[in-house]
């Protein structure tokens, strides 16, 4: 970056510069002719600075406080714009911290443009006490007042599940505009309160698409799908969000040919929109749909984000497919991803690992900055599915070791490693960890592995006492799970027991019948075999043909 001995001494060439910078050193460059021009106690120019490097930097707020450091008195906009860096890019306690610098200084006071991103910071980590602190301040610098504070704090009640505090304020504010009504109604809808939310809608004065894009998504959320079409169709203007909210209540609804339908009416197609159709179909199990749209979105000449390549990974894990793993992988390597994103690296370790690069995996995991219960789980998961059962029990212990909480998805994926596995001692140990330390409630699932496990090793009635027992509604997995013990340890007499249950469970699954009927056939038990497959016959339960997939790694 050039300057001429003229532009050093032109505040706004100055700032015109500024504007183009991309790099800290383009900012120290502008910063060093600020200086040699004598500009920096210029606060307008000042002002600008900090605000520009922290909207280009925003991972080294260092840069643009020091510069603010320089200034011998800041004014209130000076403090507000560094104070607005803060509450965007740092921790709260760091804007705190400022916030207390601020009020100790002699020339300024807090005044109504210092609140709001103050108590939005509040709002996005539902800090409740240090919320009601900043309200005290308001009242205290007589800035409550303000249309912008009082709706930030609606919106800051609001989303702490404060509905009566939210309703006190909006009640108490002598002017309220979009975002105070909006800010509200949207309060009642974080409570679940549809018909306050709903009410509240119909009185406002005056709406804007923010407004309507709000009902919407409170109504997807609440799974009311027709209502949320219903009002999408009564807007007056959509954008885009209006279209990618609808798209993603009906992918979560399961209807993708309506999602598609939706999606395929929009205009201008952005990366939201991309990713909320994409998710879609992964959600629903239909991967090839979601590289058919990924394949449409590049030939569109959009560049992915990291949240596009996410669903992409999903994809490719739910299919298992190497090369199209190995292609990915490469692709975040040479992009400008920042591969150690919490949820960036657990998508890669979890994708390699479903592929069978378990060595990626391995090295991606250990890589990462800090494992958390998501990434763990996906590492063990693919120990267990490419046959590393002692490995995962090793990794889940490390997990707990680490001081790692699991859940109750955590102990189903180390059970079934330990059932595919045949480590019947750590399953249990699992099991009973489970139970006693983490006082995990039990799911089905949790019942399914355990018999499976048992059933493996040949202790079938520990398995079938182990199923009478169970406190949640019988499981057709569990029982079948079973079924398939009793044929491997050819025990007909226990088959018969588990085969009426799962006949009252599942009266059209013609697996149940084929496994009875293999289990009288090992034990040339022949006339039962006919007799089962007569009854088959009689309730009109047919046997599903077999099919093979094949991955076809040629090129179209």
């Amino acid at each position: 970056m050039r300057f001429s001995s003229e532009l050093e001494h032109s505040s706004s060439a100055m700032l015109s510069l500024l504007r183009g910078c991309k790099t800290i050193r383009d900012f120290n460059q502008v910063h060093s002719h600020i200086i040699r021009g004598g500009c920096e106690q210029d606060h307008f120019l000042i002002t600008h600075f900090i605000s520009i490097c922290a909207a280009v930097l925003p991972s080294n707020l260092s840069y643009p406080a020091a510069v603010f450091d320089c200034v011998t008195r800041p004014n209130i906009y000076l403090w507000n714009v560094l104070m607005k860096s803060y509450c965007q890019n740092s921790s709260l306690n760091e804007c705190f911290s400022f916030f207390k610098r601020m009020k100790s200084g002699l020339d300024v006071v807090p005044d109504k443009y210092t609140f709001p991103s103050m108590i939005k910071a509040c709002s996005n980590v539902s800090a409740l006490e240090e919320g009601r602190v900043l309200h005290g301040v308001t009242v205290r610098c007589g800035t409550d007042g303000d249309v912008f504070v009082g709706s930030s704090l609606v919106d800051f009640y609001g989303k702490c599940g404060q509905i009566d505090c939210a309703r006190k304020v909006f009640d108490g504010m002598s002017v309220r505009n979009e975002v105070s009504w909006t800010a509200m109604m949207v309060g009642y809808l974080s409570f679940g309160d549809m018909a306050a939310a709903k009410s509240l809608f119909d009185e406002m004065p005056k709406r804007n698409t923010a407004t309507w894009n709000a009902m919407i998504k409170g109504l997807v959320k609440l799974g009311d799908l027709n209502c949320a079409r219903n009002l999408f169709d009564e807007m007056p203007v959509r954008n885009e969000v209006s279209f990618t909210t609808l798209i993603d209540g009906y992918a979560k609804g399961g209807d993708m040919a309506a999602a598609r339908s939706l999606f395929d009416q929009l205009t201008h197609k952005d990366l939201f929109s991309w990713s909320a159709l994409m998710s879609g179909y992964v959600q629903n199990g239909k991967a090839c749909e979601a590289l058919k749209a990924f394949s449409e979105m590049q030939d569109s000449n959009l560049k992915p984000d990291e949240f596009i390549m996410v669903n992409l990974m999903s994809a490719c894990s739910q299919l298992g497919c190497s090369e199209l793993a190995k292609w990915i992988d490469s692709y975040m390597k040479n992009g400008s991803f920042d591969l150690r994103r919490a949820h960036v690296a657990a998508a890669l370790v979890d994708m390699n690992a479903k592929c069978g690069n378990m060595e990626r995996a391995a090295s991606l995991f250990e890589e990462m900055p800090k494992q958390d219960l998501i990434s763990y789980c996906s590492t063990i998961q693919g120990l267990c599915i490419h046959g590393f059962g002692s490995q995962a029990v090793h990794l889940f212990d490390r997990m707990i070791n680490e001081g790692i909480r699991p859940d109750d998805v955590a102990f189903t994926v180390i059970l079934s490693a330990c059932t595919h596995a045949g480590l019947v001692d750590d399953g249990c140990r699992f099991f009973e960890l489970m139970v006693n330390s983490y006082l995990i409630n039990l799911t089905p699932d949790h019942y399914a592995c355990m018999v499976n496990l048992l059933g493996k090793s040949g202790k079938l009635e520990s398995a079938y006492e182990l199923i009478r027992s169970m406190p949640v509604e019988s499981h057709a997995g569990a029982w079948g799970a079973l079924l398939e013990a009793c044929r491997v340890n050819c025990d007909v007499d226990l088959g018969e027991v588990v085969a009426s249950r799962l006949f009252e469970l599942e009266p059209h699954n013609a697996g149940n019948y084929v496994l009875l009927s293999n289990i009288y056939a090992e034990a040339d038990r022949w006339s039962n075999v006919f007799n089962v497959r007569d009854k088959m016959s009689k309730s009109g339960v047919r046997k599903v043909p077999g099919c093979t997939y094949v991955e076809s790694t040629m090129a179209a």
